[in-house]
């Protein structure tokens, strides 16, 4: 039986995907020189780049757990389909073919690109603050369990073998993962238990809350500070200084010293609980904008709550920095591009 039916005639017309699709569709359209440059003219013709984009978005919108999951539900699911410029007839792609292509994409940097362009999406609509941030970092937890932490001249693949490590002391120094030997041990408290992770860290704009520029690093004691102030160095140049908002764990005066450098006035929260001096005095506290650039530091929890419970990045499905690093640039330019959706509903 013949049934002439449009995917896009089933979609609902206020469908909120129908306002982000044209974004999406708008970066990528940016990215298209990158793309002619990646893939061959001639050879076997391959799966678009935009779609595994597209679908990467997809995965971080609604949640779903795995690369494998999605390219099942994409034989059955229409919305999905159309949002990839999918017909009927159209055989849904195997997930190897994410395999495949990820390492073209991540040769040329795509997923930075791609985030990139989303900011400069959310510039040319005006939503951008240009003088007043907020930074913070966390934990990612790396795909690798904490068996596999082990003494780093130890060769034996079995990580079952190492089961019992009460009692032995184990650092980054003399231990490694021999699932993701980039990963690092961490501890987020005091009295938490320490696990492999990564760090991610943001750097948002104060008034809508958008991420203007985006890092992840290796876990260490003082990773929050140097890829704030990476960050914080590369804030583009303005008339007017910057304020740049951190909680207590910022109070520093390397990082208050890279802030000042670069024309920025820290406004982070001064650590009274510690023995030593705090980097804040009453010349910087003293000031209306000081509070306003406390309340406003918040915002940052609300981008990695999304990152964590509806983007499921709380843990990375993926070895190396590279690859996380990658997937995380791809989750937070979908952040910004949901943002900005909502902005200019709001503003119509």
């Amino acid at each position: 039986m013949l049934a002439l039916v449009s995917v896009e005639s089933l979609v609902p017309p206020g469908h909120p995907l129908r306002e982000l699709k044209p974004l999406v569709d708008g970066v990528l359209r940016r990215l298209s020189d990158d793309f002619d440059a990646m893939y061959a003219q001639g050879g076997r013709p391959s799966i678009p780049p935009e779609r595994l984009l597209k679908a990467e978005v997809l995965i971080a919108l609604y949640s779903i757990r795995s690369e494998t999951l999605f390219c099942e539900q994409l034989g059955y699911n229409l919305l999905y389909r159309w949002f990839l410029d999918m017909d009927l007839q159209d055989t849904p792609f195997d997930r190897s073919t994410f395999s495949k292509n990820r390492q073209r994409l991540l040769k040329a940097d795509i997923a930075r690109r791609f985030f990139d362009e989303a900011v400069g999406l959310a510039r040319e609509g005006g939503f951008l603050s240009s003088e007043h941030f907020s930074v913070d970092g966390s934990m990612i937890e790396a795909w690798a369990s904490i068996k596999s932490f082990r003494p780093k001249d130890d060769d034996d693949g079995d990580n079952n073998s190492f089961p019992d490590f009460r009692g032995q002391k184990r650092s980054n120094e003399t231990h490694e993962s021999k699932t993701d030997r980039e990963a690092r041990l961490k501890r987020k408290g005091r009295h938490q238990g320490a696990k492999l992770c990564y760090e991610a860290h943001i750097l948002i704009e104060n008034r809508n809350g958008l991420v203007t520029d985006y890092e992840l690093t290796q876990a260490s004691g003082t990773a929050e500070r140097d890829a704030a102030g990476e960050m914080v160095s590369r804030l583009p140049k303005r008339r007017r200084r910057a304020t740049i908002a951190a909680d207590k764990a910022y109070d520093t005066k390397d990082f208050v010293r890279k802030c000042r450098e670069h024309r920025a006035t820290p406004h982070v929260a001064q650590n009274q609980h510690s023995r030593r001096r705090s980097a804040i005095d009453g010349r910087t506290t003293r000031h209306r904008g000081y509070g306003v650039s406390t309340s406003k530091r918040l915002l940052v929890e609300k981008v990695f709550g999304w990152m964590k419970t509806t983007a499921g990045f709380r843990r990375t499905r993926f070895r190396g920095r590279q690859k996380t690093a990658a997937a995380g640039a791809m989750v937070v330019a979908t952040y910004n591009l949901l943002r900005i959706k909502n902005l200019q509903a709001a503003t119509a």
